[in-house]
Parts: C-alpha cells; structure tokens; sequence
C-alpha cells in the first residue's frame, strides 16, 4: 500500500490509505523535492514519480549560478560524502544534479534501500556512487560496496568513473588509504584477481555474475562486511536465464538488513510488482523506496524517430541508402542474433554478412566496428577503446551494445533488425542522445517490412514516442 500526497495542500487523498499521520507507510519528503515538484503528484514510500526534463551533471560553473534555484551536487552531498571525492567530481564536471540524483540522493544518505528507475544516460551510476563513498572506511581491510553488472564493457565504464572519484587529489596531510577498486569481469585474469584478494581485498568490487560466482565457490571473496550491495541493469539480470538463479542466491546470501541494496535500470517492468517482490523475498528492507524519473515521457526528448518500410530482400540496400542520405560522423548498427535453425543450417552471422556488405560498399563512415557477443573480450576492449580515441565509426552490434555502452559521439542508430521488445528499443536508442547540453537531435531509424509495423506502434504506445515514416 503507498500513500498519495498533493505537494500543495499536502492531503491523504487515497481512500484506502490510513488517517494516522504516524503510519509506518507516510514517509518525510525533502524539502528540496517538494519545491522542485511543486503541485504534482507524487507517490512516496515505495513510489517516488515526477515528470521531468534529463539533464548532464556536466556543466560549467557559469551555469550554477544561472541555476539558483537548483542544489548543487556538493550541497546535496555536503557531510556525507568526503571532500577529496567532491573536489575529484567537480574537477571532471560534475556539479549540478541531474533529476534522479537530486531525488534519489537524500533517500540514499538517509539508508533507505533504492529502485532506481530513470532514463539512459540520466546519471544513476553517478548516484549510486556517490552513496558508496559516503559509508566506505578505509581504515577497513574488507569488500565494503559490490556492483552487479551485466556485461564486461558496462563493468569497465562503472570501475573507470569509481577509480576517477576515488584518485587522491596529491594534497599532503592526508594518511588514509585509498580506495580501491577492483574490476572482477568476465575474460579478466582471475589468478591476478585471486592475489590480489589475498593479499589486501579491495574496497569496491564490480563484477559480472560469471567471475563473481567463481570466486565466491572457491570461497577466496568474503562478504560479510558488505554495505552496499547494487544490481545494475536489473531487469536485464532477471530476465536472463544464464544470470537469474545466481542474482537470487547473491540477494538472499546476507539479510538485507545489514546492508543498503540499490537496484538500477531505465526499464522496470511491472515495476509494483518487483517493489512488492522485493519486500516479500526479502532483497531489500521493507521501506524500499521507487526513485521513477520521468514516467510519463520515458524516452529523450531529444531522439527523432523514424521509420523505412522494405521487403525482406531489400534490408541491406535501405541500410545502405539510408548512411549515404544520413552521412552520419558516429552511428550503431543493431543487428539481431541468429537463430538456432538458421544456425544448423550453416548460414553465416547476419551481422558478418552485414559487415562485409558494409566493407564492400562505398557508403558508411572512415571505419566499420563490430561488438558481438560471440567476439573475444579482448577485441571488444579494443573496438571500444579505438571509438572513444576520437574519428567517425560505424559500429555494428548486437544487444549487448544496448547495454551500458557509453558512445556520447553516436548521433545515429540503425535498427536493422525489429528489436524484440519495447524495453530492447528503449536501450537501443538509448545509446545516442548523450552528449551533454547538446541541443543536436539525434535520429533513431528502424528498417521493417509492413508486416512488422503493428510491432512498432506497439513499442511506440508502450514507450510514448512518435516515429516517422521515411520515404527513400
């Protein structure tokens, strides 16, 4: 049961709520909240709704004192997270607040449990890092903070910003440890991992469940003295058949209660019931608290989206007319996985056989990439690694660049194939549209046959966008 309060009247309106101001389920809202949401209606306790506009944490100092009205990240942060950490956020651009960090962080420092649920891009990871430094002690010799990611490429993303907010700024005077963190990801070296536990566990481990689960059978990672525990891409980790049992296990592994559990996504499906299934299997505490920005608008404002009807046998010969009309500087390519029939039959990859229509083609940009699953993690890192060094790419992908890859120069996304649910559509797009204060639109284009257009304005009434139709 939840409460509704109107932020101007401050009423229970809810005919089933009860009068007692002192019931368990009235939770005190921030100050800060209730004059940033002024009149709307928000949902507390386990349910914290506004409509809102995304914004960068990047900003320049000018722009703070535009914004006065707008707490800035130290203010928000102020006595709870240590200074070399703010000094280090502001010195890389991270001043104002982006909306979930602004509502999420007082009900994080409070210790509440979290749900956090706001579009890509929007600055969740910054939030639940912040959280992480304001209860490490480093004068502790134990694994005080595990994130749970996914994939191997969003695990280095999260390790790099965590490694950059814990780097000493050099000042004297100082004797504390650093902090430090450890990568533990899927195609990493374990024997180094295994010494380097061994010898003095690191404060922060992010890991992949796979490498995870290895060391804690081999009972060489201890985690008793945990804090916090953060589940990345949570609907992703529950969807997957490979990843579900041992997320459960991990949950159920230490009573929530001596510990701050965060959950993280732009996508949570029937996302009641997961708060409900939460406080029934016992994951979080029973005054988990639901962070939703932007609800009714899940999707950036910034996206154009658009839409090309073809025959099956005309799939390549749009994409291609499509990157020379686009010309696109940085774009994705998302193609869909093959499927198992095609795979006994001893087809190629359609991804390999789209790479290498890409290759033979004058069309496209100065080089093509490709990020599969299938591909080593190695070659991964250095497709990756040879995209953010700067020059236009053409990367072509599989979901699992959908996920947490972080590309802020894409301004194109190509759906070669549908993908397979609106949730799948809303982290494609996802992967443009990133790049702060830009006011560039930002296209996100689907290649479809006219019997798969019903499936699109399906994902277009889930997620409460508009596409296009494009005549070649």
């Amino acid at each position: 049961m939840a409460t509704y309060l109107h932020l101007t009247h401050l009423q229970h309106l809810s005919p089933i709520t009860p009068q007692n101001s002192n019931s368990p389920l009235v939770s005190p809202i921030p100050r800060h909240s209730i004059s940033f949401l002024h009149s709307r209606w928000i949902k507390t306790t386990h349910s914290l709704s506004t409509r809102s506009t995304t914004r960068s944490s990047l900003v320049s100092a000018d722009v703070v004192t535009e914004q006065t009205n707008k707490p800035t990240l130290r203010e928000l942060c102020q006595g709870h997270v240590p200074e070399h950490v703010l000094r280090r956020g502001e010195e890389v651009g991270f001043v104002l607040p982006t909306d979930v960090q602004e509502q999420a962080l007082p009900i994080l420092f409070s210790g509440r449990d979290c749900i956090l649920h706001s579009q890509t891009g929007s600055g969740k990871t910054l939030a639940y890092l912040l959280l992480i430094f304001s209860v490490l002690s480093t004068r502790r010799s134990t694994v005080q903070a595990l994130i749970i990611v996914p994939t191997r490429e969003l695990g280095m993303q999260v390790t790099k910003v965590a490694r950059t907010l814990a780097a000493k700024s050099g000042e004297p005077g100082t004797e504390e440890k650093p902090c430090t963190v450890m990568a533990l990801l899927d195609g990493g070296t374990l024997r180094r991992h295994k010494s380097w536990l061994k010898a003095e566990p690191p404060t922060i481990v992010v890991a992949t469940m796979g490498s995870l689960s290895q060391m804690l059978n081999k009972n060489i990672l201890k985690l008793e003295s945990i804090r916090v525990l953060v589940i990345d891409e949570v609907d992703f980790m529950f969807n997957s058949s490979k990843q579900i049992s041992a997320v459960r296990k991990l949950l159920n592994m230490y009573s929530a209660n001596i510990r701050q559990t965060i959950f993280a996504s732009a996508s949570v499906p029937q996302h009641n019931r997961f708060v409900y299934d939460c406080i029934q299997q016992k994951w979080t505490k029973a005054d988990v608290a639901h962070v939703h920005v932007n609800p009714i608008e899940p999707m950036p404002s910034r996206l154009h989206h658009r839409f090309v009807i073809c025959g099956k046998n005309e799939r390549h010969a749009t994409l291609l007319s499509l990157v020379q009309s686009d010309a696109p500087q940085s774009a994705i390519i998302f193609v869909g996985e093959q499927s198992e029939k095609s795979k006994k039959a001893g087809n190629a990859p359609p991804i390999t056989t789209l790479i290498d229509l890409l290759k033979s083609s004058p069309a496209g940009c100065s080089e093509i990439l490709l990020l599969d699953e299938d591909v080593n993690f190695n070659s991964r890192a250095v497709s990756l690694s040879e995209m953010r060094q700067g020059g236009g790419y053409l990367l072509v992908a599989t979901d699992i660049a959908a996920r947490g890859v972080d590309l802020p120069e894409t301004t194109h996304i190509y759906n070669f194939d549908l993908p397979k649910d609106a949730v799948s559509y809303l982290h494609r797009a996802g992967r443009t549209g990133r790049k702060p204060f830009s006011d560039n639109k930002c296209v996100v284009t689907s290649i479809l046959t006219s019997e798969e257009q019903f499936v699109l304005r399906r994902y277009e009434n889930e997620l409460m966008f508009q596409c296009e139709e494009l005549f070649l």
